[in-house]
């Protein structure tokens, strides 16, 4: 047992696999995100059922099944982090097809243009930039309506720029939740509805949740319903409205 435990062939095929199952795939690993600390813990006891230090077949085995628990608790909502943000992303209509046909030198041009008014705006509004996603942004607020505001400041900042022929325009989406924060990252399940909201706003348009929306006066903001809003990874009730500050 021990030999086929520490068989190089079998803990490659075991770690092929896990990477092919949902979740972390480097659960255990001291820099997981996955877990809030309990991954080590958790790993050093599967090693000594194992009879060894972790690396083997058994222990790989062992944190693989933990992997797929902790993806189910993920898409249950558990594993979020305890204060509530405004997580917001935003990404240019339109800006692979020209960047393809612009070059590298006007597509640098363009995105230091487009940087620096969306990191003022963001910035203007008690937000923080956590990173840049290509042509995209990902930020965090404390209060939706200050990402709503942050949103409004973008458009006005990029009408007055165009290289190449390209008038950069953006799309955004912003939801409320309660991420985890990884060093300068922020992780989870309501990551990922505020980035599959933004994928389906339009040119020039906010889109926000329902969360957003309950955390903004009603008389300062438009809230149109976005209707047949569906997306992979979102709660089949979450409603998702277009938003304009009035």
């Amino acid at each position: 047992m021990r030999e086929l435990n520490e068989d190089g062939r079998v803990l490659d095929a075991v770690a092929r696999l896990r990477r092919r199952l949902p979740g972390d795939d480097r659960l255990g690993d001291p820099l997981s995100t996955s877990d809030q600390g309990g991954g080590p813990t958790i790993s050093r006891r599967i090693a000594r059922l194992a009879g060894q230090t972790t690396g083997g077949a058994v222990h790989e085995v062992g944190m693989g099944a933990l992997q797929v628990w902790q993806a189910a608790a993920e898409r249950n909502g558990r594993g979020r982090g305890t204060v509530d943000m405004t997580i917001l992303f935003t990404d240019l209509v339109g800006f692979s097809h020209w960047a393809l046909e612009a070059g590298d030198q006007a597509t640098l041009l363009l995105l230091r243009e487009v940087g620096g008014v969306l990191e003022p705006a963001v910035q203007g509004r008690r937000g923080q930039v956590v990173k840049w996603l290509g042509d995209g942004m990902m930020a965090v607020f404390r209060e939706p309506e200050d990402a709503l505001h942050a949103v409004e400041r973008m458009w006005a900042g990029l009408e007055g720029i165009e290289i190449a022929g390209y008038q950069p325009r953006i799309r955004a989406g912003m939801h409320v939740g309660r991420p985890r924060r990884v060093g300068a990252d922020y992780l989870g399940v309501d990551v990922n509805i505020a980035a599959r909201v933004a994928q389906a706003a339009g040119t020039s348009e906010l889109l926000a949740s329902d969360a957003a929306v309950a955390g903004i006066d009603p008389a300062a903001v438009d809230a149109r319903r976005r209707k047949r809003f569906r997306a992979k990874g979102v709660p089949p009730e979450l409603e998702v409205f277009a938003l304009r500050s009035t």
